[in-house]
């Protein structure tokens, strides 16, 4: 029996798990530590890394909404985290609806132009938003959306990345010949994106939701921009930007817990979204 082989197998096997297991760790490493913060007191963060829990995250948390003690007294933990899912919800579904309704256009409809269309998306989708946002802030002023929440909300119809995805995926992932049967069956053409192209592009539009949603609640550059002088329409990362870079009243435990106040909605929507990724792997069109 060649034994060399197989110890080779087991030592790339060994190799490998041990690989997966240090990547896993340096992944969850910063959420145990965050968790941890969160209950610890000020002067124990500050002294140091700790490897096991407090128990002051009640009154962290209490401290958050505390008139002589709370950081940010100009606007609540409560009202950063209504904006944040204000902005979030409705910047996520107009993304991928919108996302996915132009990437159908692209793949299945052959139209003049369609190249050159798909071009202008793909160029787009390198400009950087630091690029873009004096343009954006222009018209806000002009359509007088200026200091509201919908700058953060209505430019979510046109997300390039989301466009770019989708249509990589319904290139393998739906099926022409579908498309033309419900049209002989004679369903219109919203009607076969909304009862047969959207149930076919659940995995990829769970997964386009997950980055979407991250990706809204985390922006701290475009609201600290188009928000201006309005103060109480601040997201979540505004409050914990103030909160960290208060010089005055610094309390590394409502830092912490702040910030795991943030991330639970996250947690959330992933947990919510996963079971579709997984459920994509027996889904594409129809067997030929």
């Amino acid at each position: 029996m060649d034994t060399t082989g197989k110890k080779k197998t087991s030592g790339t096997k060994i190799l490998r798990t041990v690989i997966c297991v240090i990547l896993c760790v340096l992944a969850i490493f910063p959420f145990y530590t965050l968790i941890i913060n969160s209950t610890l007191r000020h002067a124990d963060i500050a002294s140091g890394i700790k490897f096991l829990p407090g128990g002051h995250f009640i009154q962290n948390f209490k401290n958050l909404f505390d008139p002589e003690k709370q950081v940010v007294s100009t606007f609540s933990l409560f009202d950063a985290f209504r904006n944040s899912i204000v902005i979030t919800v409705p910047a996520t579904i107009l993304q991928i609806y919108f996302g996915s309704l132009t990437a159908y256009a692209l793949t299945v409809y052959r139209f003049k132009g369609r190249d050159f269309a798909w071009g202008l998306i793909y160029g787009i989708m390198m400009i950087p938003t630091q690029v873009s946002i004096v343009g954006l802030i222009k018209v806000s002023q002009l359509t007088h959306l200026y200091g509201t929440l919908w700058p953060m909300i209505l430019p979510a119809i046109a997300a390039p990345t989301t466009v770019y995805f989708m249509k990589q995926y319904m290139e393998n992932g739906l099926s022409l010949e579908i498309v033309e049967a419900a049209r002989i069956d004679g369903c219109s053409e919203f009607g076969i994106f909304n009862r047969i192209g959207l149930p076919l592009l659940k995995p990829a539009m769970a997964t386009q939701a997950i980055f979407a949603f991250v990706a809204s609640w985390n922006n701290l550059y475009t609201p600290s921009i188009l928000i201006g002088a309005e103060r109480q329409l601040s997201t979540l990362p505004m409050y914990a930007e103030a909160i960290r870079s208060n010089d005055k009243k610094q309390d590394y435990g409502q830092v912490y817990t702040a910030l795991l106040c943030a991330i639970i909605p996250i947690i959330v929507a992933y947990l919510a979204l996963s079971k579709y990724i997984i459920a994509g792997v027996a889904l594409g069109g129809v067997k030929e």
